[in-house]
């Protein structure tokens, strides 16, 4: 991406399409496929869950023969057997539980590890321009939050969830056995729980998969505030950003809430189903007690029975309520996996470019119908030329160059390079040819030569110091603590904004591009930092046609051209020196420039090559 967003909002409308959600159907399939590919496992989890709580169940009658054998003072004698077998009972319930519940985790994760995968491999396939109408901050909380709760729900959520619901089942099987007329008192609970659970599930999915939207919007908006926050203070928008910052922190908080009062509504409900339920079996032992149709251990054990099923009920009901929310996520994960991918995204083959010419006729583009941001523009780069790029705010300088680069699709007009047409070359044949290096840079975690060898995996180390010489980098690479062998980004040595300019500089090299495209790849390093990184960026187009998006005139004129744009449309063209005298808009924007840095030397473009 090239640039806070913050400051593109004359180029493009503010609104997003966020990425699509999957519906309930797309989701089951989704979860359906790795589940039949270990259904050996899956049914071996099932089974041993099914024998542990049978195993459990036995526990109710024998407390029940217990009370039978004193209620005829049988002795203490007679009641050996069924106490050993009480604790036998409860060690076998521990053991086969715990196995089963082991072995529904790890289903659960396969099964996750599965979905991952799927989500990443098709997220990094995607389409650019589709990722970026959606904004960074969708796709973010999907990756991170919408995974996090997921992977909750499968160790937390799913070995409890599916141990409560094999529980109720086989324990109403055993009250029926006890006696039908006992499942039948249960039963009367049931309306009050199904109704409770009616009343919840729409309301909660609805609640929850309108929060995990909001959160993303909110994380969007942070990430839009945060790193674009030096053009934000730079056009007075820090109370614009507050604002949108607080109506959707607002609307997150407001959710929550919602989902919080929910819950209490939920519960209220649920013990309102206990009350019925505990006293309908009650009564109940007590007519079959009073009618001699049972025994009194027969009944007690049938009130254990029921009392047993608080726990799994309320833990299972309770449950969809992280069912739900990781519901939500999970249709948010597999809406991104159905999503097509980029054509010929895992393709190698296709045609090659000629030469590193590009051709540009009669090219338009617009983000919103009826607000074109390029309009007819006509350009040619000769191969091995460096062409400057020059213009106010949201002249369409960043937007040409990331229809070169392959990230949009030109609404109208072609873009031809090397002789052959982007739309034969395809995306993956366009990335292939050309590479663009904006003022973003990430700096994966890692050692710093594994991050260089993102551009050429199997690049030695010396050809990583060649690299590194070529854009004036290795001495600093050098004195950091292990050299090479450092380790950087995410909780290892922090580099400055310079350093991460430089390292993109030298993927770009190891790259090995026939077009390189810089998009104000200096702009955030400061006047003596960006003098530093332009020496370097002409060292690195060196052999290479290249297109430089300048930030700094001085940058640009040290290119072999200048190509001025004005609202989407080519104004002027020509080298520097042409375009000073021909005392144009070029040659305003250049005396502006000048009059700012009166006392600043300017570099020529032989020093600057030199």
């Amino acid at each position: 991406m090239s640039g806070p967003a913050a400051g593109r909002t004359s180029e493009r409308d503010t609104s997003r399409e966020l990425l699509p959600t999957a519906t309930g159907a797309q989701t089951l399939a989704a979860l359906g496929a790795p589940l039949r590919r270990h259904r050996l496992l899956a049914a071996l989890a099932i089974g041993v869950l099914v024998t542990g709580t049978g195993i459990g169940l036995l526990t109710a009658p024998l407390l029940g023969r217990l009370v039978d054998l004193v209620v005829a003072q049988r002795g203490t004698s007679a009641l050996t057997v069924p106490m050993v077998l009480l604790v036998a009972v409860a060690v076998a319930r521990g053991v086969a539980a715990g196995i089963g519940r082991s072995l529904v985790a790890r289903l659960g994760e396969i099964v996750l590890a599965d979905l991952r995968e799927r989500f990443v491999g098709r997220a990094l396939r995607l389409p650019l321009d589709r990722v970026e109408r959606a904004g960074s901050g969708d796709l973010t909380s999907r990756v991170t939050g919408d995974v996090m709760m997921i992977t909750k729900a499968v160790r937390v959520a799913l070995p409890e969830f599916a141990a409560a619901l094999l529980t109720i089942v086989l324990t109403l099987a055993g009250l029926a056995v006890l006696d039908w007329r006992f499942l039948v008192a249960v039963l009367l609970a049931v309306p009050v729980h199904i109704l409770t659970v009616r009343w919840y599930i729409p309301r909660a999915a609805s609640v929850y998969a309108r929060h995990r939207v909001a959160g993303g919007a909110l994380q969007h908006q942070l990430l839009d505030s945060i790193g674009g926050v030096r053009t934000v203070r730079a056009f007075r928008l820090t109370g614009a950003h507050a604002q949108s910052l607080e109506r959707r922190s607002r609307e997150a908080v407001d959710l929550a809430l919602r989902g919080i009062r929910l819950v209490a509504g939920f519960f209220s409900r649920l013990n309102a189903g206990e009350f019925v339920g505990l006293a309908a079996v009650l009564v109940t032992g007590f007519l079959l007690v009073d009618a001699g149709s049972v025994s009194i251990g027969t009944a007690t054990a049938a009130a254990l029975y029921f009392h047993g099923l608080f726990n799994p009920i309320n833990a299972a009901l309770f449950l969809i309520d992280d069912v739900q929310s990781a519901g939500a996520s999970l249709a948010r994960i597999v809406g991104v996996s159905n999503l097509p991918a980029e054509p010929g995204s895992t393709s190698g083959s296709g045609p090659a470019p000629a030469d590193s010419s590009v051709k540009i006729s009669a090219l338009r583009h617009a983000y919103v119908d009826g607000h074109p941001v390029l309009s007819d523009v006509d350009l040619e780069v000769r191969s091995g030329e460096r062409v400057a790029l020059v213009g106010a705010s949201g002249a369409g300088k960043t937007t040409l160059a990331k229809l070169l680069a392959g990230i949009h699709e030109p609404a109208g007009g072609s873009i031809v390079i090397g002789g052959i047409d982007t739309r034969d070359l395809g995306p993956t044949g366009v990335r292939r040819a050309v590479t663009l290096v904006s003022q973003e840079v990430h700096v994966f975690a890692g050692p710093l030569a594994e991050d260089l060898r993102l551009a050429r995996p199997q690049a030695t180390d010396e050809e990583l110091r060649a690299a590194l010489t070529r854009v004036d980098a290795l001495d600093w690479v050098e004195a950091l603590p292990e050299g090479l062998a450092t380790v950087v980004g995410e909780g290892g040595h922090r580099l400055t904004v310079t350093q991460a300019q430089h390292l993109a500089l030298a993927r770009l090299v190891l790259a090995d591009p026939t077009i390189a495209i810089l998009d104000e790849a200096t702009a955030d390093a400061g006047s003596a930092g960006a003098r530093v990184l332009e020496s370097a960026a002409v060292r690195a187009l060196e052999g290479r046609t290249g297109l430089i998006v300048a930030h700094r005139l001085p940058q640009a004129a040290t290119a072999d051209r200048v190509v001025v744009l004005d609202s989407g449309r080519v104004v002027e063209t020509g080298t520097h020196d042409e375009l000073v005298a021909a005392d144009g808009r070029y040659a305003a924007l250049w005396a502006a420039w000048s009059d700012s840095r009166r006392d600043q030397p300017l570099p020529t473009q032989r020093e600057a090559a030199d």
